[in-house]
């Protein structure tokens, strides 16, 4: 069955717009404890980011979780891979996180994580769903949810994030600059990467409820690139505000992708026969990955886009670790989402072990052009589908004549058309998503 509120990464979109509205909200925090409460009793978590509109969604989903008779625990603003932790912690039946990961403050959405600390299964997905449909009725007065915080929510995740690598390790002497987004990991990133030992100089960590991701963070790479070079850092990291995507910036002020992150991590466990299988990308990894990956003798598959795709791989096939070029990057090894904080680290980590900067320890991947374009459209037309785009596509494809790859796909969260042209020769991978681009934005005009 498709879905009528659910997307690719929960329900999202612009504030005051149905569905993203008080009243809507707080009949799916109903919806969804009653669907949860059909499983035996329970308790579900919540936790959001920094944007505004979180206090007015957090106050509508409490009122209608109690409503279904839900016991509701509110965690403040945290980042969404520690909501996942903790609700495995905790032992709760379900967690819910409320954000818009990369968007702008006046958007926001609806994240809901199992009791495993996973993405909700279809089946339940599809059964609030159904739910949101019928009349909403409150539990007799007796069985009303109950409401608390926690208070140490903060330190219990920093703990779990230290945990990720051995114990003793220090990062004395290294020189970080770490841009929270003005997001969710504006308390808890310093703290982790200071308590390891690191010399950490913090950008973007005073959220106002309207700057997240506001020219920062890892949509906007610029000031922590400029910083990392105004204080002679070692290197430089920038999560999104809701903390499960992490990019980097070496000492010489250059971006490194989730695709090079990736890599990093995945080489160090290789060599120490830890990788348990393959590599998992998506469409959008850059060609490079795969190709040095397969130099180590390392399996690598594609997923769609989306890191619920990802992680769907990684449990088919069993391995440990995924990704995407954006920073969604996965560890199986260490937690059940992919998490910014702790793939940082591992970045870190295998650094450390190479005795290697990041600009270093880069080199043996070597990134193919890939240029992406985005195409806002309007409507519900999709313009992937018209045939003049696709014969566009299948031309190009040709005449690349099997040195590169061309990939349109609609964004699973914002009304955008995202155009990827990938190949050996940058001029004419350039020259090709630019003139497909524009033909999708005539059809869709």
């Amino acid at each position: 069955m498709s879905k009528k509120y659910f997307g690719t990464d929960g329900i999202r979109g612009r504030v005051g717009v149905y569905p993203i509205t008080p009243d809507f909200m707080l009949r799916l925090g109903w919806a969804a404890g009653m669907a949860f409460r059909s499983m035996g009793a329970c308790r579900v978590l919540v936790g959001k980011d920094t944007r505004i509109s979180g206090y007015m969604f957090e106050s509508a989903l409490e009122a209608g979780l109690s409503a279904a008779g839900a016991d509701v625990m509110l965690l403040g603003p945290m980042p969404t891979p520690a909501i996942a932790y903790l609700t495995r912690t905790f032992h709760a039946e379900a967690g819910i996180v409320i954000s818009a990961s990369h968007n702008p403050h006046d958007d926001n959405g609806i994240k809901f994580f199992s009791g495993e600390g996973t993405k909700l299964p279809d089946e339940v997905e599809l059964m609030i769903e159904e739910l949101l449909d019928t009349p909403m009725a409150v539990v007799e007065s007796s069985k009303l949810g109950k409401v608390s915080r926690i208070n140490d929510a903060s330190g219990r995740y920093i703990e779990f994030c230290k945990s990720s690598v051995p114990s003793g390790t220090s990062f004395s002497g290294l020189k970080i600059v770490v841009d929270c987004a003005h997001g969710a990991t504006y308390k808890v990133a310093p703290s982790v990467f200071r308590e390891l030992g690191a010399e950490v100089v913090v950008l973007s960590a005073q959220p106002n409820g309207l700057n997240i991701n506001d020219n920062c963070g890892s949509t906007h790479m610029g000031q922590l690139q400029a910083a990392v070079l105004a204080e002679h850092a070692d290197l430089g990291i920038a999560f999104d505000g809701d903390g499960d995507r992490v990019l980097m910036v070496d000492h010489t002020g250059a971006i490194v992708d989730g695709d090079e992150l990736l890599f990093i991590i995945a080489r160090d466990l290789h060599a120490r026969n830890k990788l348990q299988g393959g590599v998992v990308g998506t469409l959008m990894s850059n060609l490079g990955l795969e190709l040095a990956l397969a130099d180590l003798g390392i399996p690598f598959v594609r997923a769609n886009v989306g890191d619920r795709y990802v992680i769907a791989e990684l449990l088919e096939r069993q391995w440990l670790v995924g990704g995407e070029n954006s920073g969604h990057i996965v560890c199986f090894q260490h937690t059940t989402t992919g998490d910014a904080i702790i793939a940082a680290l591992q970045v870190l980590m295998a650094l450390k072990r190479r005795d290697e900067g990041l600009a270093q320890s880069r080199q043996a991947l070597r990134k193919c052009p890939q240029i992406l374009v985005n195409v806002r459209f309007g409507g519900g037309v999709n313009p992937v589908e018209h045939p003049a785009v696709k014969e566009a596509c299948a031309r190009v494809t040709t005449a690349m004549a099997g040195r590169g790859r061309v990939l349109l796909r609609k964004s699973g969260t914002e009304p955008l058309v995202r155009v990827m042209v990938e190949g050996d020769d940058e001029t004419q991978v350039r020259g090709y998503a630019d003139e497909l681009a524009k033909l999708v934005a005539e059809v869709s005009a």
